[in-house]
């Protein structure tokens, strides 16, 4: 148990780590669409092989960045609940109080502060945990959670949310969440800006009458490309990071409940659930236990899937989960088995 207590340890340093080299990616990413702006409007200009001007909107993209950031860390939890329309989950039901009792019940297996409860108003099964750390989470459930799940499956689900929040997960995904719409909003305001303003405007015959030619013209179209490529890339950034954690919280929350199948139960049942979450956006996908974007049963397996995805494919994880129970794996193409 030392040993395994260490080994979080270590995850928790490198998810903070981690959380500062993705901050400081999106700050190049930031710089980088602000140096593309001093290039479309004349503030930097090509004269004779030098860059002359001052990079106004580019020290101006990275405050912007650097505030995000810190909004991010300190006001990130309740811009996710508000995009998600969640609200505090209160006692009001005999459902509502089991689900604030299962909170609680995980929070102390997991030797933690009890997180903020809150409740989507969505019939799709789903859930997802956030905040800067265990102290200040919250984890939040859709009411199809509350109705469809027993107390068992509850368990395995807010066991996996509970995961995530032990290992900071949740402010890695948290300020990813932040991040990603202020890169694609900026992102789209250079795009727009360089269809009308970049491409043959003032812009383009500044650079070429100031001795800038063909090597102005250059940077205007990588800048439009970078436009383009960012908010992909910094999405593909978020997937990526959640694919890697999902594993890891399946596994711990056998380590809370002590019952490899509670999770693997609630699962089963999520994969049968065809309906995406209503209330959900690119954005903040990578934050629910399994995509809210679509049904369960699409999870794809090939390469491209997987790549484009923020979670790994449900029927592999319930086949590690039934590798714990000492279970055969049944292949994805075969379907999901039920207990």
């Amino acid at each position: 148990m030392p040993q395994a207590h260490a080994d979080f340890r270590e995850l928790q340093g490198a998810n903070r780590r981690q959380t500062e080299l993705l901050v400081v990616v999106f700050l190049v990413l930031f710089c980088a669409l602000g140096f593309g702006l001093d290039i479309l409007v004349g503030a930097l200009r090509i004269v004779d092989g030098h860059l002359v001007g001052f990079p106004f909107l580019t020290i101006a993209a990275l405050i912007i960045g650097s505030i995000q950031a810190l909004f991010s860390y300190y006001g990130g939890a309740s811009l996710v609940l508000m995009s998600a329309h969640a609200r505090q989950l209160m006692p009001d039901s005999p459902k509502h109080q089991m689900v604030l009792d299962v909170v609680r019940e995980m929070a102390l297996a997991a030797r933690m502060p009890v997180p903020r409860a809150y409740v989507i108003a969505d019939p799709a099964p789903n859930a997802f945990a956030t905040g800067r750390d265990p102290a200040h989470s919250v984890i939040c459930v859709t009411q199809g959670l509350i109705d469809e799940m027993d107390r068992e499956e509850l368990q395995g689900v807010i066991g996996h949310e509970m995961a995530h929040i032990r290992d900071y997960d949740i402010r890695t995904m948290m300020m990813i969440a932040v991040l990603v719409g202020g890169v694609a909003m900026l992102a789209d305001f250079v795009v727009r800006w360089s269809f009308y303003g970049g491409f043959g405007g003032r812009s383009g015959r500044s650079q070429s009458g100031e001795g800038g030619g063909e090597a102005g013209a250059i940077i205007v179209i990588l800048v439009f490309v970078l436009a383009i490529l960012a908010p992909l890339f910094s999405q593909l950034i978020a997937m990526a990071v959640s694919r890697e954690r999902e594993y890891l919280a399946d596994a711990s929350s056998v380590e809370f409940t002590r019952n490899p199948r509670a999770l693997l139960r609630a699962l089963e049942h999520i994969a049968q659930t065809e309906s995406p979450l209503s209330h959900a956006s690119r954005g903040i996908a990578h934050l629910f236990i399994v995509n809210p974007l679509e049904g369960a049963c699409e999870s794809g397996e090939g390469f491209f899937d997987n790549l484009l995805s923020t979670h790994p494919p449900l029927p592999r994880r319930i086949a590690r989960l039934r590798g714990l129970l000492g279970e055969p794996a049944i292949s994805p193409a075969s379907g999901v088995a039920h207990s």
